[in-house]
């Protein structure tokens, strides 16, 4: 396959990797080629752990996050410094053939670090990642989830995009313009839901035992540190039906789309129709500083959480 300045030898692509839905590894290859346009912007620059399915769904899978020796030398990678010490290097798609080769090589879901490699002590998008209460399906509760903290970053004038995991909910992602260190993003994720926690105590936890979170929307910002990733938009997931975690509209969420309602069988024509409605995202990144103030006036004006008190 000939993308564009590279030629990429395919593997196996009659293999299936995707048994109920009849999707091989050449369908997801094909798929990603098709998508690497609009999934690009959000790609480049960033470090890719791989999550690799040599046999698809119906074998074992594993992450690799150091690239291997064999990969093509135009392939970029940047060494990751290890904060127990040691490196890796992680691959940097910045170009269609990347997500090719990646593709290729099995990397069914591309899961990306959330600062670039240039400057990796500093993230550019913020995430709360919302699942619904544990061993339920409730997926009513966590689009609520979504719209509360939707609700709350607009009172710190924060504007937030909403995207499908592809899995069993909602990542609600803030970009940011890099001034603030992973110490100072965390912080502000956990104390922004923290006031969500305090105001509707009854209905969202940060709780990390799940025993202890009693059929409430666990608020995780626990992505939000250095080394953690997020799956990126448009990859696919290792689901039956080849589900896709895809950014949608506000309007979208309201109306009752699921976390798997699109796959790799509908995202090239919802594209064709609508667009992708993350496509201003990236130039709206904002400054946590200034509204950090304001986010400490709101926390200070709501009681303690019974959860804190323990």
């Amino acid at each position: 396959m000939r993308i564009g300045r590279r030629e990429i030898e395919l593997s196996n692509t009659q293999k299936v990797f995707f048994p109920e839905a009849g999707l091989t590894k050449g369908d997801v290859v094909s798929y990603y080629a098709e998508v690497a346009e609009v999934m690009l912007p959000y790609m480049k620059g960033h470090g890719v752990s791989m999550q690799r399915y040599p046999d698809g769904l119906q074998g074992g899978s594993f992450y690799m996050k150091d690239m291997p020796d064999y990969f093509p030398e135009w392939l970029p990678c940047e060494s990751v410094p290890k904060r127990d010490g040691g490196s890796y290097c992680a691959p940097v798609v910045n170009e269609a053939a990347a997500l090719v080769y990646l593709a290729n090589q099995a990397v069914l879901t591309p899961h990306l670090y959330l600062a670039r490699a240039d400057d990796l002590e500093h993230p550019d998008r913020m995430i709360f990642d919302l699942d619904p209460p544990e061993g339920t399906e409730d997926f009513a509760a966590v689009r609520q989830a979504a719209q509360d903290v939707r609700a709350l970053l607009e009172e710190l004038d924060l504007p937030s995009w909403i995207m499908t995991t592809g899995s069993k909910g909602y990542h609600v992602v803030v970009p940011l313009d890099r001034s603030a260190d992973y110490d100072e993003v965390r912080d502000f994720a956990r104390d922004a839901a923290l006031v969500l926690v305090r105001r509707q105590q009854d209905r969202y936890t940060l709780e990390i035992r799940k025993n202890k979170r009693t059929g409430r929307v666990f608020l995780d910002v626990l992505r939000n540190a250095y080394g953690a990733s997020a799956v990126a938009p448009y990859a696919i997931r290792a689901r039956p039906g080849a589900p896709v975690a895809t950014p949608i509209e506000w309007e979208e969420l309201e109306a009752g789309v699921g976390p798997r309602d699109f796959s790799v069988t509908s995202i090239p024509a919802r594209l064709e129709e609508k667009g992708d409605p993350w496509a201003q995202m990236l130039r709206r990144a904002r400054s946590l500083r200034p509204r950090r103030r304001k986010l400490d006036r709101l926390l200070a004006h709501e009681e303690q959480a019974e959860e804190e008190k323990d």
